[in-house]
């Protein structure tokens, strides 16, 4: 009999534990504003030097933090087990494929992507962005943009992900709230198809109900202990 596959969906907690800068203040404000008020369509329509600001910001912050020993977790479970896994992940960052793993769905977006909205292409981009800044493939220039999801804007994959997950064997949410649509629907997703389901959190969540079972604690300590009680 053939390994169940497991699907993974994780968020921001799991990249918290690497030390990541959210860049909010002890109020939640990035320069006196909201951040949901920077990372939408009409904050880079009004202010487009200021939205690029804050994610030049986040994509430097990328280089001073490292993967963790859940992250590094993740990718020994994608090597070891015989069926398939599949990584979805809420964050921006990069530290999922520089622990190792391969096959990550990004639902938010890559800081390290720029999309351009002249042309439609988007590219990897690991230095600065400026409204001067030329797209590589049409060479105008105003249009690039982080290859972000922001507020208003539909995830990205999500054909493929609800595929995953409706085949999943076994699901698990590793330090996300669970409270964000559409990731806040895979669990129900994962039950409706028979998958058993595992929340690892901090603290129990307002989803948590939804879960067959749960493992409190920080990511770094409970998704190792996980992954060795699966591949033995």
């Amino acid at each position: 009999m053939s390994e169940p596959s497991v699907v993974v969906l994780t968020g921001a907690g799991i990249s918290a534990e690497s030390g990541l800068p959210t860049f909010r203040d002890k109020d939640g404000l990035w320069e006196g504003q909201r951040v949901e008020d920077v990372a939408c369509p009409e904050a880079f329509a009004r202010d487009p030097e200021r939205v690029q600001r804050f994610y030049n910001l986040r994509r430097a912050a990328l280089d001073t933090v490292e993967p963790n020993a859940a992250h590094q977790a993740l990718a020994r479970l994608q090597q070891a087990w015989p069926g398939r896994v599949t990584l979805i992940t809420q964050n921006v960052d990069d530290l999922h494929e520089r622990a190792g793993s391969t096959e990550v769905i990004h639902m938010h977006g890559e800081l390290r992507k720029a999309l351009c909205t002249h042309c439609g292409n988007r590219m990897i981009w690991l230095d600065d962005l400026h409204g001067s800044t030329l797209c590589p493939a049409c060479g105008r220039r105003r249009g690039l943009r982080p290859d972000i999801v922001w507020f208003g804007e539909i995830p990205y994959h999500m054909e493929r992900i609800d595929e995953a997950v409706g085949a999943a064997g076994i699901f698990t949410a590793i330090g996300t709230s669970g409270l964000v649509y559409p990731a806040s629907g895979l669990v129900h997703l994962a039950k409706s198809a028979g998958a058993r389901t595992l929340e690892i959190n901090n603290t129990q969540t307002q989803v948590s109900g939804c879960f067959d079972r749960h493992l409190i604690g920080p990511a770094t300590v409970q998704v190792p202990r996980w992954v060795e009680e699966l591949i033995g």
